[in-house]
């Protein structure tokens, strides 16, 4: 083995030389200096449509060629024998420092060239002007579903006379406006009417003198440097919360950050794990080489011509998290032209380009069918080193230093953390099938999560996982972006993987092989025992951490969004009541809940907290439960959901809580001011942490035709170690996929009694709203019968 890895090396050289006493024997291998030839031009024609979409996107919401028409326009209308400069031209070209080289009719031209690209620019920077001020106009948010008004209707107009035609990926980044620094007292304000639900009256009156004795003194001090800084920065929130929210954490990544993907619910479009691989893996180029030529469409809010900041787009390939004492940090590069890949404790590297081409899924397949069909043993320490990613953060970072920073193990790691991104060909099978569905799909789950915690590299932006029954799934690292920017990734891969590429009856890939491709290359390692000691104990606290997890998979098939609209509720309201009312029947009380709002409508934006357990919520939910009247309990829930819409829509523009509240301690962190105020604020526990997984590309899936092509979402852990984690995702009219996580170290917390309380709980407010039941509900009337989960 070790003899055919040194005769492919010997034959990757271009070139060799040898000195005898004849002189230099010089020898070029062709075939290596035409793969040197193709690759550098592949990364040449990068560069160009690069700096093609830089100058699109640079004048935008104008086009390059409208330079050329104003340039006629001006000189048509000189023919004419008129000045529209109203004398600019001739004072650019009495300053023309070539003057006396030129004719007067070519000194003439070239002021007017000058003139015109000035007035051109002059146009652009007022249209993108006109443009942010219009994208900064929120009111339409606020309006009734179905009334809009005449203000909003002339703005719908204007925005799109404004946003221009043909928009690349990027191309709004320079008109969205930024993110807005609420007034202190408006925050305050609102954070005690979020704690009032959970405060008795001592506790409430407490925190109240807290809040404006903040209020009063040193919140102002620091909303000023806030202020500041929001002058100064694209976005006052963003790059804090990536290092203070993230990067700082020096606990593992695994479960407490990370989260996964699924597949499709009830398909698997081939039981071969390297023709899966094969068309997983070209898809994700496919996306990729859109994502370089900036040729996916802006995403927009649904239904209207707005705009979402794309930012996060940038780092989905090539991007690493590096460990450090203090804290980590983010590394992207440019490109990549390989993955990374982990089968069965070896690490492999594969190439997906040959003679500057993308290798076909057929070529890819074979490649990975080498990889899965080569017998080697891993090195000694090799198999579980991925368990330093999964472990805390400084141990890593220590181990990262002593035995990576020179050598082979160096340019292993480097090879990992410079690839495109991470693949895991796992030897178990899993997905909703068997005996136990229920039970295999909560498996399924827990192995993306956290598999055997060193089959993943949790630092890489993400992981691919492909299981031997032809399932996968993902696992993606979360300081560098949010879940929807993955979630639009991973639906583009499905719906190309299963109706684009496809597979031969014999479930392989379509297409041939080049006979000439290079076999994937095994990297090497030195591990010391030392080094396996490290690795040992990363291994230790990342495998008690994972099998403290309890994770419940729970697709509800009764009911969905086309049952809830009905009763003429908000979808995501309606599941956020459902929750505060199933946590108060599992715990018998309330509690400080988050759900994840994105502030994608300014630049740069990410996410900002909704605390969902309202002073209406928690009336509705006592009053149901105290056995009030049908009416009281639907005037109670409309309120709850009014209200719930109203703290979302202010969250999305930019009039949250959290985000405001932790930038002010973070300053007053670095001014060294105590505030107890806000270190009882920073302090606060969520033990239910919430999150909706939004469909985004619904062109993509035809649920009509093809039923069986559900996805089923993604999920993460739980913040609190006696709380709750639940995602959700709502997938056509008749299903909703819940994916709840708890501790099994908790005894107040059960993954699977929770789940079948949401339910319950869904099933009791479609009960309230409305007078049919949800299809398949065998519910009882829950005014008849009180007994609950």
């Amino acid at each position: 083995m070790l003899i055919a890895e040194m005769a492919e090396a010997h034959q990757a050289v271009a070139f060799q030389f040898t000195i005898t006493p004849e002189g230099i024997d010089l020898q070029l291998s062709h075939q290596a200096l035409r793969q040197v030839y193709l690759s550098g031009l592949r990364s040449w024609k990068k560069r160009v449509v690069r700096l093609k979409n830089n100058v699109i996107t640079g004048v935008y919401p104008a086009s390059p060629s409208s330079w050329l028409f104003v340039v006629i326009a001006i000189l048509a209308t000189m023919y004419t024998r008129s000045d529209p400069s109203m004398g600019l031209i001739a004072k650019i070209q009495e300053h023309l420092p070539v003057s006396d080289s030129l004719s007067v009719q070519c000194r003439t031209v070239v002021s007017a060239v000058l003139f015109s690209t000035l007035l051109w620019l002059s146009l652009i920077f007022t249209m993108r002007l006109c443009l942010k001020q219009l994208l900064s106009y929120h009111g339409w948010m606020f309006e009734q579903h179905g009334k809009v008004s005449t203000t909003t209707k002339i703005w719908a107009a204007m925005v799109r006379i404004f946003s221009g035609r043909q928009p690349l990926l990027y191309s709004y980044q320079g008109s969205l406006p930024n993110l807005p620094v609420p007034a202190v007292k408006d925050t305050v304000k609102r954070y005690l009417e979020s704690v009032r639900p959970l405060m008795n009256d001592s506790e409430y009156e407490r925190m109240t003198n807290l809040a404006k004795e903040f209020e009063g003194s040193l919140g102002n001090r620091l909303q000023w440097y806030l202020k500041l800084k929001a002058m100064w920065a694209s976005n006052y929130v963003s790059d804090w919360w990536e290092e203070y929210v993230y990067l700082r954490g020096r606990g593992p990544i695994m479960v407490n950050s990370n989260y996964y993907g699924m597949d499709f619910l009830y398909v698997t479009p081939t039981p071969i794990q390297a023709a899966r691989a094969g068309n997983t893996l070209h898809a994700c180029l496919l996306y990729r080489r859109k994502l370089n030529r900036e040729e996916i469409k802006p995403s927009r809010v649904p239904g209207l011509n707005v705009p979402l900041c794309a930012a996060q787009c940038e780092r989905i390939f090539n991007t690493t998290r590096i460990p450090g004492e203090e804290t980590d940090s983010l590394v992207h590069w440019q490109d990549s032209e390989y993955v990374a890949v982990f089968h069965r404790g070896r690490y492999f590297r594969l190439w997906l380009y040959h003679a500057g081409r993308m290798l076909s899924p057929r070529e890819i397949e074979h490649q990975v069918q080498s990889i899965i069909d080569n017998p080697s043993p891993p090195a000694p320490g090799e198999a579980k080193l991925a368990a330093l990613t999964a472990g805390d953060r400084i141990p890593w970072a220590q181990a990262r230093k002593d035995f990576f920073s020179s050598g082979v193990n160096k340019r292993s790691l480097d090879c990992i953390e410079k690839a495109a991104f991470f693949v895991a060909l796992d030897d178990d099978e899993q997905g909703m099938m068997g005996d136990d569905p229920a039970g295999n799909l909560d498996r399924y789950a827990k192995s993306l999560f956290h598999g055997k915690c060193y089959d993943r590299w949790f630092d890489k932006s993400f992981t691919v996982v492909l299981y031997k029954n032809g399932k996968n799934g993902l696992n993606a690292e979360h300081s560098w972006a949010d879940a929807p920017v993955m979630a639009h990734l991973w639906e583009y891969v499905m719906t190309t993987d299963c109706f684009q590429l496809g597979y031969n009856e014999e479930g392989h890939c379509k297409g041939e092989v080049d006979s000439s491709l290079p076999r994937p290359q095994r990297l090497t390692w030195d591990i010391s025992a030392e080094c396996q000691e490290h690795v040992e104990r990363s291994l230790a606290v990342a495998q008690a951490l994972a099998d403290d997890i309890d994770f419940h998979v729970y697709p509800i098939q009764e009911f969905g969004k086309g049952a809830i609209k009905k009763c003429k509720i908000s979808p995501d309201a309606f599941i956020q009541i459902a929750l505060q009312l199933a946590y108060y029947r599992n715990r018998g009380t309330f509690t400080l809940t988050y759900e994840a709002s994105m502030t994608r409508l300014f630049r740069e934006g990410r996410t900002e907290t909704v605390r969902s357990c309202t002073s209406e919520s928690y009336a509705f939910v006592k009053a149901l439960e105290s056995g009030e009247s049908k009416e009281v309990c639907r005037h109670l829930f409309r309120a709850a959901a009014e209200r719930h819409q109203n703290l979302y829509r202010m969250a999305m523009t930019g009039a949250g809580i959290d985000r405001h509240l932790l930038c002010l301690y973070i300053v007053s962190k670095y001014l060294g001011e105590e505030s107890p105020f806000l270190k009882e604020v920073l302090s606060d526990t969520w033990r239910l942490s919430t999150s909706q997984t939004p469909l985004q590309q619904v062109e993509l899936f035809d649920f009509v035709n093809h039923p069986d092509y559900t996805t089923c979402g993604g999920g993460f852990g739980p913040v609190a170690d006696d709380g709750y984690g639940v995602s959700y995702i709502i997938i056509g009219d008749n299903m909703i996929n819940l994916h709840i996580s708890s501790k099994f170290s908790c005894p107040q917390t059960d993954s699977h009694k929770f789940g079948a309380q949401i339910v319950q709980a869904m099933k009791d407010l479609l009960m309230l709203t409305s007078p049919e039941k949800p299809d398949g509900s065998k519910t009882e009337n829950h005014f008849q019968n009180k007994k609950h989960l």
